[in-house]
């Protein structure tokens, strides 16, 4: 079972995000449904070891908080941008529950996280775009910004590779609580 932990998204902010979509020939864009904030990718476990990662995170304890997206990005990698991503705002709040899914995850037997953190919903994946025709579309899309919106829950969600896009399938929603 291939495993990763995330914010959903409202609908209203999905919506937001699609408006702005479009556009580059190349890109392969992210459906609405698709839009979440990873938390921790967890990646392909057996099934003992999912069920060790839901108790993990049924048992942490973290307060709800606001969360904003504000500006874009790209992530590279070899040198050619690989993705289109909208920024989500480092509060405290995420930054707080984001380290507990680590150390939970951690404690369950999972190998650390390698990456940093950085907080973003990917909006498109880049493999064949024109590099000057994406930097125009970060610098006319730069001004983004989203209401800030209440996260009062987290997600598990499993993820199917498909031919065009993953298809990912909220698994247990866990609450966050004052």
């Amino acid at each position: 079972m291939r495993l990763f932990v995330a914010l959903d998204l409202p609908q209203e902010v999905k919506v937001r995000l699609a408006a702005m979509c479009g556009g580059i020939p190349g890109v392969r864009w992210v459906p609405p449904e698709n839009y979440h904030l990873t938390l921790r990718f967890i990646g392909e476990v057996p099934g003992y070891m999912a069920e060790e990662a839901d108790l993990a995170l049924a048992n942490i304890r973290a307060k709800p908080f606001e969360l904003s997206l504000s500006g874009l990005g790209t992530f590279e990698k070899a040198g050619r941008v690989q993705s289109l991503h909208v920024v989500a705002e480092r509060t405290p709040g995420l930054a707080h529950l984001q380290a507990k899914i680590e150390t939970a995850l951690q404690r369950a037997g999972l190998p650390p996280e390698r990456k940093k953190f950085a907080p973003h919903v990917t909006i498109a994946r880049t493999d064949g775009a024109a590099v000057p025709k994406l930097a125009g579309f970060v610098q006319a899309h730069n001004l983004f910004r989203s209401e800030p919106v209440m996260v009062e829950h987290f997600v598990l969600f499993s993820s199917r590779l498909g031919k065009e896009q993953a298809v990912y399938t909220p698994e247990v929603e866990y609450a966050l609580a004052a």
